[in-house]
């Protein structure tokens, strides 16, 4: 028996490879299949099954690449109606993967087709538990996702049922693997391990106390944050079907000459820069979106870019493919190529660019007390800025920003600091507010992280948030 986590850091999605005798099954694959069919090659195993946990809604599955590639069936569990054809599993069926088995377990609530897979050793002995969005290390998946008609307390209702019949009567130690770690926003409360046991979570995760229904609703549902807005569309094309990863990337991998892109730029098209935050701040082409790849980059796409919007890419030479790849992740399939030669490309034309002006704390704490035009714009999420903030400061999180009538409550006469908690998601808003020609601004290097550490800045608390 051989199994093998695959991790995606950026997205805090784990799938998984399992194999036995030469036979291998996937469960819950990322669109980019080739993890998992180098992994079955140089193990000299067949691919025989795809199994998926649910329709996700935070990342696009690789279900329908992979079962072209592979010819393996895509499997889900009871009340699953996709568009394309799927082996729809009953509750308790069982697959055999050389020595071992798979055991479906229908397991709704996170949403009415969740299942979970039972994986069975040599010894025909239960020996972990494949849990999609059922169950995480600390908590179990968020019920207002659900793209049916019902509500999330309905749903909380149905995972109760789920938890006290088909989770808390397995065994202590059979190994828990879900679909998500921490900072996931499948989950509101999930550890910072990415596996675990069901002793464990017996133990330790709230959601699998005793309790009555009535709490365990009221326990599940309360304190979700908003859910991302690309999460019903990921939903809708994980149910309906989508472009092959390999068409994405020939479209988007077409070199552009400068001035293909500014003849592009007449056209609505959206310029999408993902260099190092550092890098863009110091010059960028006027109206682009900064996103880079080195923070959370497919979840800030998702949240904050439009779908049906065609987009050209400002990458570091080299790092093309990889931003298509991540972009396709969460349901891109619009990109129409990339700067050819990058940023330098724009400048070596003599073409205008734009920057950001980033300071230190050190000029933010000069400025509070002397200019009565000071705004402090903090972008972090309510909780975050609940949790301690600059007294007086504005809550602007980052994830609102797509509603521009936002943008009108700032004035031309102020002097506008910008953070958040580290400095990524700061200069994402920063490239917003240049796009909504706000320019009257500083970018704080650091962010909370630093600021918070200046002890002659006055810091405010909001209990009523965190409570």
């Amino acid at each position: 028996m051989f199994i093998k986590q695959l991790y995606t850091g950026c997205l805090s999605e784990a799938a998984y490879y399992i194999e036995s005798e030469g036979e291998a099954a996937i469960i819950d694959p990322l669109r980019d299949t080739d993890a998992y069919t180098t992994l079955a090659k140089e193990r000299n195993a067949t691919i025989k099954y795809i199994f998926e946990t649910h329709f996700h809604a935070d990342f696009v599955s690789g279900h329908l690449d992979l079962a072209k590639e592979t010819g393996a069936p895509i499997i889900f569990g009871p009340e699953a109606v996709p568009a394309f054809h799927i082996h729809a599993a009953a509750d308790g069926e069982i697959f055999r993967l050389g020595k071992l088995s798979i055991k479906v377990i229908h397991t709704p609530g996170h949403t009415i087709e969740s299942t979970c897979y039972l994986l069975t050793d040599e010894q025909d002995k239960p020996h972990a538990i494949f849990t999609g969005d059922t169950l995480f290390v600390g908590d179990v998946g968020r019920p207002d996702l659900s793209s049916g008609n019902m509500s999330a307390e309905e749903l909380a209702g149905i995972m109760y049922n789920t938890i006290q019949e088909k989770i808390l009567p397995l065994a202590d130690d059979i190994i828990v693997y879900p679909a998500h770690g921490a900072g996931s926003s499948c989950g509101k409360n999930l550890g910072a391990e990415t596996f675990s046991t069901i002793g464990e979570q017996k133990q330790t995760n709230y959601a699998l106390q005793p309790q009555t229904k009535e709490d365990f609703i009221t326990a599940v549902t309360t304190g979700l944050s908003k859910a991302p807005k690309y999460f019903a569309i990921n939903a809708k094309i994980n149910m309906q079907g989508y472009n092959s990863l390999d068409k994405v990337k020939q479209q988007g991998l077409s070199a552009l000459t400068v001035s293909e892109v500014k003849t592009m730029m007449q056209e609505n098209v959206m310029l999408l820069d993902t260099r190092h935050a550092s890098a863009f701040t110091k010059g960028f082409i006027p109206g682009s979106i900064f996103i880079g790849l080195e923070g959370r980059f497919a979840e800030w796409a998702g949240s904050l870019l439009p779908f049906n919007q065609p987009i050209i890419l400002i990458t570091e030479p080299g790092k093309e493919e990889e931003t298509i790849v991540r972009l396709s992740r969460v349901g891109f399939d619009t990109m129409k190529g990339f700067l050819d030669g990058g940023f330098e490309a724009w400048m070596e034309a003599g073409e205008t660019v734009d920057l950001i002006i980033d300071v230190e704390t050190d000029e933010l704490i000069i400025d509070i007390p002397h200019d009565p035009n000071l705004v402090v714009v903090d972008v972090r999420r309510e909780t975050e800025f609940a949790d301690g903030h600059v007294a007086g400061a504005r809550n602007l999180p980052l994830n609102n920003m797509t509603d521009v009538s936002l943008f009108a409550q700032f004035e031309k006469t102020q002097n506008i600091y910008v953070h958040c908690a580290g400095g990524y998601r700061s200069v994402i808003a920063a490239s917003l507010l240049k796009r909504q020609g706000i320019h009257n601004f500083r970018n704080v290097l650091g962010g909370w992280s630093r600021i918070k550490e200046e002890k002659s800045i006055k810091v405010e608390k909001d209990a009523s948030v965190l409570n």
